[in-house]
């Protein structure tokens, strides 16, 4: 279904449009899950620390295009707010020339620079061979999630967020049914499970792509928008390699705090990667709420509706922030049997550093919640630098002071955990300084 946000009741019209964005979010995040989930339980606590180092690691890699889909699809949105139709296909030609370029040579790079990152990771010699054995597998499959995220973006720009919610859940069941067919029935082990992960990627990315290009005879490419524009080529960068920055920035920072984690041992990486899971899972929806956000702020900031994105602020910010209390509650309460879902019983270290993670991060997801909002809202005006500010203060915040505090010996690997919450609260209040002068200044 496709929605034009810049019409009818705003709440509604926001949170039809965010929810088969966070399902479909969901499903995305049950591919690493998947893997984690049975490499975990029919593999034993090495592999499942292989897999969280490398589900980190692709983060950070799939994070750099994903940012500059998000961009586009923030200029795909205005022209949509415009209805202005042949900017919008001259934008999808260079956007998708300029982004589909970089990917491949992502690609490239992360297969030529591979040993050195793994130094730099600092994996420990028991899990080396099996992350190894899985990353170089996993690569493969950087393509295919570009064509998805890609396709995705731009439909959500028109207001179609259920298309790429049904590729994802088809997706996603391959994923299960093949990770349980390849590591348990075939018994190829680590591998199997990077295999079942890479195709269900390219299904979800051909996919989309094919549907998209064969539905929307409106986007479809003529010969008079295959030509160079200035102007339009550098508006497509600033949004969306400034917004690429943010995200890559972002998961940078949970890289290098991925390393601190290694340092501390297997026991560490294992409860750090099952929580992550959970963590990433339970904060999901108000991520993908902010994304909805942004998309309803660029779409009426193209319109012209200085208004309706002011009434959209304040009512987002109240289901965002009722929404992140409701899930810190649950976290917190029942973070043990989370972590059993996927740690043994008889894992004691792991799952006592897990539950410790998980009651420190969960008690503060409204910060990244508002965060979130922050994103979108800077993103949807067209000022992705402010999201780039935000984003260093938050991740800059914790990546030292998770260096600084794990030093102290009576604190140890708690500081990492204590670090993640205190940025997400500074850059809350670079946000709102940000957006009180935004409010400041006359709007048409």
């Amino acid at each position: 279904m496709q929605r034009d946000l810049t019409r009818g009741p705003i709440a509604s019209s926001i949170l039809f449009f965010a929810f088969p964005m966070i399902l479909g979010n969901l499903l995305q995040q049950c591919y690493n899950v998947a893997d984690t989930l049975i490499v975990g339980r029919f593999l034993g606590a090495n592999a499942l620390a292989a897999v969280g180092s490398a589900y980190t690691l692709m983060t950070f890699l799939t994070s750099i295009f994903i940012g500059l889909c998000m961009g586009s699809g923030v200029l795909f949105s205005i022209c949509f707010g415009r209805k202005d139709m042949e900017e919008l296909k001259k934008s999808i030609f260079l956007s998708f020339s300029l982004i589909g370029l970089l990917t491949v040579l992502l690609n490239a790079a992360v297969f030529l620079l591979l040993e050195h990152i793994l130094i730099w990771l600092q994996i420990p010699a028991e899990v080396l061979p099996m992350f190894r054995e899985y990353i170089r597998i996993i690569f493969l499959g950087i393509s295919g999630t570009f064509l998805y995220n890609y396709a995705a973006s731009l439909l959500r720009a028109l207001g179609n967020s259920s298309v790429p919610l049904i590729f994802l859940g088809i997706s996603a069941a391959m994923n299960l049914a093949l990770d349980l067919l390849f590591v348990i029935g075939f018994s190829w082990g680590i591998s199997g499970a990077a295999i079942a992960t890479v195709i269900s990627q390219f299904t979800a990315g051909i996919g989309i792509m094919l549907y998209t290009f064969l539905k929307y005879k409106e986007l479809r490419i003529q010969r008079r928008h295959l030509h160079w524009n200035k102007q339009l080529f550098l508006e497509i960068m600033h949004c969306s390699l400034l917004t690429c920055l943010q995200q890559s920035v972002m998961n940078l920072g949970i890289l290098m705090v991925q390393g601190l984690v290694n340092s501390f041992g297997p026991a560490v990486m294992a409860a750090f990667a099952a929580a992550v899971k959970i963590d990433s899972l339970a904060y999901l929806p108000v991520q993908d709420f902010g994304n909805a956000f942004s998309t309803f702020i660029a779409q009426n900031h193209g319109a012209g509706k200085s208004e309706r994105i002011r009434d959209g602020i304040r009512i987002s910010t109240w289901t965002s922030v009722i929404f992140s209390v409701i899930i810190s509650l649950i976290v917190v309460l029942a973070a043990k049997p989370l972590l059993l879902l996927f740690v043994s019983p008889q894992e004691q270290e792991i799952l006592a550093t897990g539950i410790q993670y998980l009651r420190i991060e969960g008690s503060f997801y409204w910060g990244i919640g508002c965060l979130f909002l922050f994103y979108g809202l800077f993103r949807g005006i067209q000022k992705p630098g402010i999201s780039l500010i935000l984003t260093g203060i938050s991740l800059g915040t914790r990546v030292i002071l998770a260096y600084v505090l794990s030093s102290f010996s009576f604190i140890g690997v708690t500081g990492i955990w204590m670090a993640v919450p205190i940025g997400w609260i500074l850059a809350d209040l670079a946000g709102l300084f940000f957006y009180r002068k935004w409010m400041a200044r006359p709007h048409s």
